[in-house]
């Protein structure tokens, strides 16, 4: 599904990112984890050609992302803030995605509807443009968002941040009914171990740009990630 070859990020003489070799399967739930400027958010952002690899290539269904946009049609993601429309509500926001998708306003408002619980009526309704909401908030309109037209490819970083906890757990759950369907593939990075470990049945530790763990998860590997991130 997901092929990195050879891949690097330099920023001048600094290389932040070198993978070799990295295979994502059709279906598969996957976390990424690291410190701070491990390179998580810079291998997403290459996958989803928001900046170009210094040398290699990330392939998504045998489509070199920075060469054509096919891989767009069916590809959902969330980085941050900066891919709302800040002057949009959250309404008009899920009917820009949905159109761009091929998804009437009955369509999108039936698909929003299944999020009441984890929009917590701060949402929709409000008469609020995105850029006033909270963080948390925006971080839940986001994610919805990603979610809409169905993608086969979900990508979201850092899902779980400023969000509250009962709010976590919601997303976790929602994430964990997401990646049951393994026609669909999720890529995730997290500082939370924890939930990570929950959600991801494959995780990967980056440190300083490169690959130093490849996980399949099983009851030992949050204690296993724990200890290595306690060194």
């Amino acid at each position: 599904m997901i092929h990195t070859t050879e891949l690097t990020k330099k920023y001048g003489e600094t290389t932040v990112l070198t993978i070799d070799n990295l295979e994502i399967p059709k279906g598969q739930s996957f976390g990424l984890v690291g410190n701070n400027g491990a390179g998580k958010t810079t291998f997403f952002n290459l996958l989803l050609d928001l900046i170009q690899p210094t040398t290699g290539k990330i392939t998504s269904s045998d489509i070199q992302v920075n060469t054509s946009e096919d891989w767009k049609t069916f590809t959902g993601s969330f980085i941050d803030e900066s891919f709302l429309i800040g002057y949009l509500t959250p309404e008009e926001y899920f009917y820009f995605v949905g159109d761009l998708r091929g998804q009437n306003k009955a369509d999108v408002d039936a698909f929003v509807k299944q999020f009441d619980e984890i929009f917590n009526d701060e949402i929709l309704g409000k008469k609020k443009y995105l850029r006033d909401l909270s963080k948390g908030n925006q971080k839940k309109a986001g994610i919805v968002a990603a979610l809409i037209g169905n993608p086969e490819v979900i990508i979201l970083d850092e899902p779980f941040a400023n969000l509250d906890p009962t709010t976590q757990i919601r997303l976790k759950q929602m994430l964990k009914s997401l990646v049951d369907n393994k026609e669909i593939t999720v890529l995730i990075s997290s500082h939370d171990l924890g939930h990570i470990t929950e959600v991801c049945e494959r995780i990967v530790v980056l440190e300083k740009g490169n690959v130093i763990k490849d996980l399949e998860t099983s009851e030992a590997t949050l204690k296993e990630l724990e200890a290595h991130f306690a060194l």
